[in-house]
């Protein structure tokens, strides 16, 4: 196989392209999954608050959010071979800087150095997915990249126990550049020269628009910021409002910048396009509701309030997220057979009963509900990933898929990190208050009536999202030919 890989082959285990953008997006979940569990461990040997710890989550998620969409625009104008080694060379580096941290300080620039590789990978798998893929069988592929991030997040918990009780937290950094390691050699060896800019070589520099994409980078990574310290200090907050204002300067000012640019960072006609916006909608809102109404509070369900030890928790959590990994293949070739639309509407329906069986039954019961719940509203969010993924595709043409998948992709890592503080802000709030839960449905006591009250929130953002497919309907693919001068 030479370095212009066949795309024929939807499968990882014939196509050498696809095999290698799975494991990048399998061990780039794999990291930060890993890194959650390890996190305790990490603060007892470097002598940091629980609180301060934080920052080794917060660090990589606004560096990966600012990242996400400028190298999907990268792409467009130069070799995704190129872009995509770079990208490793940088999440290298910050795993050995992670690995070797001799102080707090150095391990959050670890982290972010980390972020600022790691962000390419969903933009340059789902981009080139876009860009050398058919519609017919992108669905299929979307399934497979899907899959392996679930697999990514359930075997993370698994290996960050082994790995830290075995040799400690540092081997994850060091097990991470391993892996980097074959992938750079991999992504060598086959991933294609292709971009979506051909012409005009000379003037790609000029064509990338970085102020555009900085403007978007910067206020998304304001907004994840502002919502996070409003979460943790509230909104009166000095930093949660002020970084909020900011995001909202920085989006505006980015507004304008792609309307007055001669090569705008993405064509205006991307944010006027009615499937690529419901797509893009449908992925934040469900993100938000499965990861940051769904996942984020059953730990602290499941230790604080029904006494489960970590490794029980991760073993009662784990089947949801195998569920995503075995059913994302073949609901991503269902999206082909039949239309996006038609999946999305029946997968946000069993997400949307899951989250309502958290609510209304598993919050107050035995763990093994808790896990039931789970797995029914994995099994929506399975159907979810992929399928909207194939409907932002078909809005996008191959000039303009790298920075088209990665705003879509900025959509969907937003909806999990503002769905964490958002949600995290209704449960600290219904905590406050001590009353009862405002779900009918709810019928245990008020110790975890707050938990009810969170999934009950998660729901109206499906309800959401469920509105949203009446956008799905055919469009026109959109080039940068129709925005060029």
């Amino acid at each position: 196989m030479n370095r212009t890989s066949d795309t024929a082959s939807t499968s990882p285990l014939t196509n050498p392209l696809l095999l290698v953008m799975v494991l990048a997006a399998f061990t780039s979940v794999l990291n930060n999954s890993m890194v959650n569990v390890a996190i305790p461990a990490v603060s007892a040997a470097l002598g940091i608050a629980a609180s301060t710890s934080g920052w080794i989550i917060t660090a990589y998620s606004i560096v990966f959010a600012t990242g996400v969409a400028l190298y999907g625009r990268v792409s467009d104008s130069y070799s995704l071979r190129a872009t995509f080694l770079s990208a490793l060379v940088i999440f290298g580096i910050g795993s050995l800087i992670a690995a070797l941290a001799p102080s707090f300080g150095v391990l959050v620039a670890g982290r972010a150095i980390q972020a600022a590789g790691a962000a390419a990978i969903p933009s340059l798998a789902y981009g080139s997915v876009a860009r050398l893929f058919p519609a017919g069988q992108r669905g299929a592929v979307f399934g497979t990249l899907s899959s392996a991030v679930g697999m990514g997040a359930a075997a993370g918990p698994l290996v960050a126990g082994v790995g830290v009780t075995a040799a400690g937290w540092r081997i994850l950094f060091f097990g991470t550049l391993a892996v980097i390691g074959v992938l750079f050699v991999a992504a060598w060896r086959y991933l294609p020269e292709a971009s979506g800019e051909r012409a005009d070589r000379a003037h790609r520099l000029a064509r990338l628009d970085l102020a555009g994409g900085l403007l978007l980078a910067g206020g998304a990574a304001a907004l994840l910021f502002g919502l996070t310290s409003a979460n943790h200090a509230g909104l009166a907050a000095p930093q949660a409002w002020g970084a909020l204002i900011t995001a909202g300067v920085l989006l505006a000012g980015f507004a304008l910048r792609i309307r007055r640019a001669a090569y705008p960072f993405a064509p205006p006609a991307l944010f006027a396009n009615r499937q690529f916006l419901s797509a893009a909608g449908i992925a934040l809102l469900s993100q938000g509701a499965f990861i940051g109404g769904g996942l984020f509070p059953t730990p602290l369900l499941l230790i604080n309030q029904m006494g489960l030890s970590a490794f029980q928790t991760g073993l009662t959590i784990a089947p949801g997220a195998f569920s995503v990994a075995l059913l994302s293949p073949t609901i991503g070739r269902l999206s082909d057979r039949f239309t996006p639309r038609a999946v999305l509407s029946t997968s946000l329906t069993i997400l949307l009963a899951g989250l309502v069986f958290l609510s209304s039954v598993a919050v107050g019961g035995a763990p093994w509900l808790v896990a039931v719940g789970l797995i029914i509203a994995s099994t929506g969010y399975a159907g979810v990933t992929s399928p909207a993924a194939n409907a932002a595709s078909k809005a996008l043409s191959a000039e303009i898929a790298g920075v088209g998948f990665g705003i879509y992709q900025l959509f969907f890592f937003l909806g999990s990190g503002t769905g964490a503080a958002v949600f995290g802000s209704v449960l600290t709030a219904r905590q406050a208050t001590g009353a009862g839960a405002l779900n009918p449905l709810y019928t245990h006591g008020a110790a975890t009536a707050a938990f009810s009250d969170a999934y009950l929130v998660a729901c109206l953002a499906v309800v959401g999202a469920q509105g949203l497919l009446a956008g799905l309907g055919r469009a026109p693919n959109l080039s940068t030919s129709t925005e060029e001068p």
